[in-house]
């Protein structure tokens, strides 16, 4: 085969998969902290609020097309991601908050719609690195924040903030 037909045939093969790596990014990255949590032990559950909390961030989400959901191996960060993986049919990725970079690459190389469920101290850092913007710290008392990434033009990273509801 010639030179110029190679270059030809490489650049058809080029054109066809470019299209579908560009897709290989996620759609929209939403990030949340563990609902509340118990106050005692090493490794604490959600307490019913908590709970309740995790069943809303679901309903909020059901609909989002969400392929992807990303934890922590902590039961609090496990039990906030359960119930949309539930009512999805997916299983919970857990990832290690001391790797965030790891997890990042990992997310990036997804397609579609995906969750990371993190903690206070983590999230903030998270936003940044996936090229949003985290706003203040998150305090400990503070659980409804909800952020929503979403590639935007020039390769940049729109961030909107919501407030999931808290139980009745």
């Amino acid at each position: 085969m010639s030179l110029p037909r190679l270059f030809r045939c490489l650049s058809l093969s080029l054109a066809i998969i470019a299209p579908g790596v560009a897709l290989a990014e996620p759609s929209a990255i939403y990030l949340v902290r563990h609902g509340e949590k118990a106050a005692v032990g090493q490794d604490p559950d959600l307490t019913p609020q908590g709970q309740a909390r995790a069943q809303a961030i679901a309903a909020m989400l059901a609909r989002t097309g969400i392929t992807s959901i990303h934890s922590t191996p902590t039961n609090r960060t496990r039990q906030t991601a359960q119930p949309l993986a539930q009512r999805l049919g997916l299983e919970v990725q857990l990832y290690d908050p001391r790797a965030p970079k790891a997890l990042v690459e990992k997310v990036k190389a997804l397609s579609g719609p995906v969750l990371v469920v993190g903690h206070s101290n983590t999230l903030p850092e998270l936003v940044r690195m996936f090229g949003g913007a985290p706003g203040s710290d998150i305090g400990d008392d503070e659980y409804d924040r909800l952020y929503q990434l979403t590639p935007a033009a020039g390769g940049t990273v729109r961030t909107v903030l919501f407030s999931t509801p808290a139980a009745p």
